[in-house]
């Protein structure tokens, strides 16, 4: 086995590794692969958590097969924290569906990205199935969403497990600090996106984790600052044909800069 990948093969550690936060793999950065072989590639950058996409646990499938596809990431020591992104649509019953999906495969936060219409009925969702739900911001393409905080402001009248996915790329391009947002939307912060870009501009390419213009150390501080214990995914969006190299770079990048911290 060689190149980066190879690096972290066989070497996965526990929480204490990353000083106790949970960081993991979003499977959209794997989504080019059979389930079987992104398990495989979480493995062998050696991480114990993943936020599953719709590629790797389909929504068209019955309660059956999501338990299974499920247990596969358990039984290969992956705990699924988190699934989506999500779309939702208007409609009650395709907002019971995302969460009778998540429910089945026994995930605790669905990363989404409804309808701003749709908090009441959210909030009747998070009540009756006790699933939180995590916003998902996209930055300046998005009219919704740019940033956590037109997230934040829907939210924050409505019950607690109403909150918000942090995509700390999207936010920059939105004309937001990720480290501040985190910090201050720190009560309803659910999920994490950890990517870089290249600039700190709406329009930028993604690149590996620690070649670009985020502050990256600055965005680790603000989660351990927070005592954060959700999900914090790596979304590697380049080489979608060839994830595994740049996944593992930024990996291996996110972990020395974790070790030198006090």
């Amino acid at each position: 086995m060689t190149g980066l990948a190879g690096v972290f093969a066989g070497r996965r550690e526990d929480d204490s590794a990353w000083r106790g936060l949970k960081v993991g793999v979003a499977t959209y950065s794997l989504r080019t692969l059979p389930t079987d072989a992104a398990i495989k590639a979480i493995q062998r950058v050696g991480l114990r958590y993943c936020s599953i996409k719709d590629s790797h646990l389909p929504r068209k499938t019955s309660a059956e097969e999501r338990k299974a596809i499920a247990k596969r990431f358990a039984d290969a020591g992956i705990t699924p924290l988190s699934c989506g992104n999500i779309g939702m649509s208007k409609d009650p019953a395709n907002i019971r569906d995302a969460f009778q999906y998540a429910k089945d495969a026994g995930i605790p936060v669905i990363v989404c990205s409804p309808d701003p219409d749709t908090m009441p009925i959210l909030d009747q969702m998070v009540k009756e199935f006790d699933i939180r739900i995590a916003i998902h911001n996209h930055g300046p393409e998005d009219k919704k969403f740019p940033t956590p905080y037109e997230a934040w402001k829907l939210i924050e009248k409505y019950d607690r497990r109403l909150g918000l996915c942090v995509d700390v790329g999207h936010t920059m391009r939105g004309g937001a600090d990720p480290a501040e947002a985190i910090r201050k939307c720190r009560e309803r912060v659910y999920d994490i996106h950890l990517k870089d870009i290249v600039r700190k501009e709406p329009r930028t390419p993604v690149c590996e984790v620690g070649r670009g213009a985020l502050d990256i150390p600055g965005i680790l501080a603000a989660l351990r600052e927070i005592n954060f214990t959700g999900h914090v995914g790596f979304e590697y969006e380049k080489d979608a044909n060839d994830p595994l190299p740049g996944l593992a770079e930024s990996v291996g990048y996110t972990r020395g800069v974790l070790k030198t911290m006090r």
